[in-house]
């Protein structure tokens, strides 16, 4: 029978067991703890800008054939593709565990460059590759724009990522097309009136962005949705006055989401400017598109403070969304200039 001494000592002993299991679960929970938030930290970063030209010469290498007028700008979207699926960390924006699941800086600045991908690869199938509006579309570039354009935050039936993959496959296989004298069916058309269409894509994509950014202090706005046309009519009846401002929870998302898009349109441009010199040289409007280059270059400066400023206007903070608004608001203004010189003869 047992004694009280000896129930005492049992429950003595199980205290001690407990306490120890709870210092190894608690040490272990520590030190997972402290390895996701130094994930969280290394993969919080956004990758550099990367040579247009060498992309274009090693996709022609890989495809085993020459570059020709359009390689450089699929080139351009296929890199930009693989950096976000492979940069540092993957491809975050479906993670569903830390420390992706934690994140949202990059999460956003990969929603900006997927957004311009999905533009890029629509122009191309939609005007870049047909010789007029009559024209048949090239079935690889319909396989490439449905697999972009599959939600960007799914992680399951179907993933992102695998459907994204499959989007760059079908675009080195049109590179390969492209660079084939043989393969005639595949065409690029360095037009005016086409890169026209797709500056149109970046200029609304642009103002967009330009308005979320400004809106971080917050602004009275009139509504001039029916301006200059008295006849003009719309659903509802808006406002006539509105205070427009961005929400304090989403002034972070908006801004990393406008260096993923001012990162791949820098890019792009790049591309363009080699696919499309002739046009741009006959119409005086190299420089033009070279300025717009420079207008975009400041946005990928490194950002020194740990959060983003939300400073008021003319006060003692600054306000980073107010700064990066305004590079883009001078390059939309450039842009919206080249497409006017585009339209002359």
């Amino acid at each position: 029978m047992a004694t009280f001494a000896d129930i005492k000592e049992g429950l003595s002993n199980r205290s001690q067991a407990t306490g120890i299991v709870g210092k190894v679960g608690g040490g272990i929970l520590g030190g997972l703890l402290l390895v996701i938030s130094v994930l969280g930290f290394v993969w919080d970063s956004e990758p550099g800008v990367f040579d247009v030209p060498a992309a274009t010469q090693q996709l022609a290498t890989e495809q085993g054939v020459q570059t020709v007028t359009g390689t450089a700008t699929v080139a351009t979207v296929v890199e930009m593709a693989d950096v976000l699926l492979t940069k540092r960390g993957g491809y975050l924006s479906n993670d569903i565990v830390p420390p992706g699941a934690w994140m949202d800086n990059i999460p956003n600045w990969e929603f900006g460059v997927l957004v311009q991908i999905r533009d890029m690869v629509r122009t191309l199938r939609n005007n870049l590759s047909r010789s007029q509006s009559q024209s048949t579309e090239d079935r690889g570039l319909v396989v490439a724009e449905n697999h972009f354009y599959i939600d960007n935050n799914t992680w399951v039936f179907p993933e992102s990522e695998a459907e994204y993959l499959k989007g760059v496959v079908a675009l080195r296989d049109y590179a390969r097309r492209l660079g084939d004298p043989g393969a005639q069916g595949a065409q690029f058309y360095a037009r005016a009136d086409n890169l026209r269409t797709w500056l149109s894509e970046v200029e609304t994509r642009l103002g967009s962005l330009s308005q979320r950014l400004s809106a971080s202090v917050g602004k009275r706005q009139l509504d001039t949705s029916l301006a200059g046309d008295a006849a003009a009519t719309q659903s509802t009846t808006a406002s006539g006055d509105q205070v427009v401002k961005t929400p304090w929870t989403e002034l972070d998302d908006v801004f990393y989401e406008a260096r993923g898009t001012t990162w791949a349109l820098l890019h792009l441009l790049k591309a363009i400017e080699t696919d499309f010199h002739d046009v741009l040289e006959k119409k005086n409007a190299l420089v033009s598109l070279q300025q717009i280059i420079r207008e975009l270059e400041p946005t990928q400066d490194t950002l020194w403070s740990p959060v983003i400023l939300n400073g008021d206007g003319f006060g003692l903070l600054a306000n980073h969304s107010l700064v990066m608004a305004s590079h883009i608001s001078r390059a939309n203004a450039a842009i919206i200039d080249l497409r006017r010189l585009l339209e002359q003869g």
